[in-house]
């Protein structure tokens, strides 16, 4: 549409976001009373700001038998128009209050799988403690699963695991948590003829189970096997951290796994540290966008994830 066409356009005073909201409700359910007990308003006014809006659009929506309103062709249509301004109005209305740093009581966290036996639980008590009202979705997955929904903003903040090669991009802020060292997994009647550090050279014969591409552990036992200059003969892959430890307690195979997992099963799983060169670590790291490090429920997580670094390294 050209420009002369908005400056001669005018809504009429009639039509009010208000009796829009009415309008919506009244098509939803279909009845005066239920309308009325819905939004607190009495049937009469739902009627009145009915009738005030087909006014103010010169157009008739109902057809009036008597108090009963039959939605015509006409308010079906607006229906669905309405329905669009109000999710694009509410859409703006959130992406304002982010940009002033007043967002919504929810924050959208990811994570991964392994983090959830201790770490997220932790954070987000301490985060509702510090930030009352504060509500929380998770999202577990892949660290590239979860850097990119982050980058579109589906995501508030991520907790991931990282490596010295790790290359953010530079509008991510980052805070590391603690550094976690991997250890090969194994079934505890499996005999290792040492309670010291092992070669991963000398098993290099057994059945490996490794997580899919996309995770941080699975770039880890790439490069792990890749430094020792072997290649595992067998591998099972899996999608998820858990899966994984289940199949060695299982005796399926052995793994490559980060020593946070060890208190899932205590008495039936070893981990057994590796040898140089192939001792490996993960930075377990906060990462959040820097446009929006100074919203409440960011603050509020960050605040808790530093008393958490602190807290696990005054135990060392």
């Amino acid at each position: 549409m050209d420009k002369d066409y908005f400056e001669g356009f005018r809504l009429n005073e009639e039509i009010t976001l208000r009796k829009i909201e009415i309008f919506l409700s009244f098509m939803e359910t279909g009845n005066l009373g239920k309308t009325a007990e819905a939004l607190n308003m009495s049937s009469v006014s739902i009627h009145r700001a009915l009738h005030s809006l087909e006014d103010g659009l010169g157009c008739p929506l109902f057809s009036h038998r008597g108090r009963l309103l039959r939605p015509l062709e006409t308010a079906k249509l607006f229906q669905s128009h309405c329905q669009e301004v109000i999710d694009h109005l509410t859409h703006a209305v959130e992406l304002t209050k982010i940009a002033g740093g007043v967002g919504s009581p929810l924050v959208k966290v990811g994570t991964l799988y392994s983090l959830t036996i201790r770490t997220l639980p932790h954070l987000i008590n301490a985060s509702k403690l510090r930030l009352p009202g504060i509500e929380f979705e998770l999202t577990m997955g892949s660290n590239e699963k979860l850097l990119s929904k982050l980058d579109r903003n589906e995501l508030d903040l991520i907790v991931i695991a990282l490596d010295e090669q790790s290359d953010l991009p530079s509008h991510f802020e980052i805070l590391p948590l603690f550094v976690d060292e991997l250890f090969l997994a194994t079934p505890a009647w499996m005999k290792i003829h040492t309670q010291e550090a092992v070669p991963l050279s000398a098993f290099e014969n057994e059945r490996f189970i490794t997580l899919a591409p996309g995770f941080a552990t699975y770039e880890d036992f790439r490069q792990l096997f890749k430094k020792a200059d072997i290649a595992p003969k067998h591998i099972t892959e899996v999608k998820d951290i858990f899966s994984a430890l289940s199949l060695v307690n299982a005796g399926v195979g052995v793994s490559i796994l980060p020593g946070r997992m060890a208190a899932v099963y205590p008495d039936t799983v070893k981990f057994i540290p590796l040898q140089p060169p192939c001792r490996r670590s993960q930075s377990i790291t906060m990462v959040f966008k820097r446009s929006r490090q100074h919203e409440p429920n960011i603050l509020a997580l960050v605040a808790e994830g530093r008393m958490f670094a602190r807290s696990l390294r005054n135990k060392k």
